[in-house]
């Protein structure tokens, strides 16, 4: 399902339905306050919680991995506990390219996996335990940040610089899982994603409610020998805001046919492939996706995809570092 479009007006001027709403969004904050009352399992190793207060994707994968190679490049062993959302698969079960599939365990594991050991559990204290018992001396738990099972060690909240935190309203009134400001409490970061321009919006509307050290950057297409000027493209993305994805393409000079906005992680079944195949052909343009769709391909269709890969570029690492030497990683 597609986050309706009040969500993201701003705060200001949030229009009849939210405010129409607000009373199931009061409710549905003060449930998540109340799940959050309960112990963690406190892990004999530091867990680093990448988390957002919003529903939908604010950019925790890429920031998962940007935090893998940081902690990689600090000589630490690093794993990765995941709920596998999209997976079938309860775990805690370690993810295998070879053996697992998205429908086993999710993309984002599945993707992750290449950079790092990825556990997948529906119980995340499971997950935390499997990956201390392998030696993890460092585990990121990727999403969490609502869910009382484990005690982070660090929190760092992920943000959208463009959306910010939407009509500051909680579900279904508006996107956040919990306040604004009863979230950031239990942040020791907050991270905000996007270029210059929508980090100085962010700035204007948010700036204010953030009292926590902030961390910037942007999502960066790697070369990967691909110059995509003037391709011509056909590109389809299941993921929390597609048109972020159609704008990079377009951004690096692609000229792209058609963006096919699918559901977040909705599946790739043979009758859509066939369907997009037999468009772009019709076009004379080349398939693409994002990294994360390109994980729930099947197989035979992996020669046939481009892919667009981003990473997260920091502009500052020195307030996360200094957190991590605090920890003593």
């Amino acid at each position: 399902m597609r986050a309706p479009g009040f969500w993201w007006r701003a705060p200001a001027r949030p229009g009849i339905l939210p405010r129409l709403l607000a009373p199931l969004g009061w409710i549905y904050s003060a449930g998540t306050a109340r799940r959050l009352r309960q112990p963690g399992y406190a892990s004999q190793v530091p867990v680093i919680c990448v988390g957002n207060l919003t529903a939908g994707g604010a950019g925790k994968t890429p920031t998962v991995i940007a935090l893998i190679e940081r902690l990689l490049a600090r000589g630490r062993t690093v794993h990765v506990v995941s709920r596998g959302y999209g997976g079938a698969l309860h775990g805690p079960v370690r993810v295998e390219e070879a053996r697992h599939s998205a429908a086993d365990v999710g993309d984002e594991p599945l993707l992750l996996s290449a950079f790092a050991p990825v556990w997948v559990a529906r119980d995340r204290a499971a997950g935390v335990r499997a990956a201390e018992a392998a030696g993890a001396q460092v585990i990121l738990m990727d999403d969490g940040f609502q869910n009382p099972a484990v005690t982070p060690s660090l929190a760092l909240v992920v943000v959208d610089a463009a959306k910010g935190f939407g009509n500051a309203r909680c579900i279904p009134a508006g996107p956040l899982r919990e306040p604004v400001a009863t979230g950031l409490t239990r942040a020791d970061l907050v991270l905000t994603i996007g270029d210059l321009p929508a980090q100085r919006r962010f700035d204007a509307t948010w700036g204010p409610s953030i009292h926590v050290p902030r961390l910037t950057g942007t999502l960066q297409p790697l070369p990967m020998g691909m110059d995509w000027k003037g391709e011509r493209l056909l590109a389809f993305a299941g993921i929390a805001d597609p048109s972020r994805f159609f704008a990079t393409l377009r951004a690096e000079g692609a000229d792209l046919v058609r963006g096919e906005a699918l559901s977040d992680h909705e599946m790739l079944s043979e009758t859509l492939l066939r369907r997009l195949e037999a468009e772009a052909a019709a076009a004379g343009a080349q398939l693409v996706t994002t990294e994360k769709d390109a994980a729930r391909l099947p197989m035979q269709w992996r020669s046939k995809v481009l892919t667009l890969v981003v990473r997260l570029k920091i502009d500052d690492w020195s307030a996360l570092d200094a957190q991590l030497d605090r920890l003593g990683l």
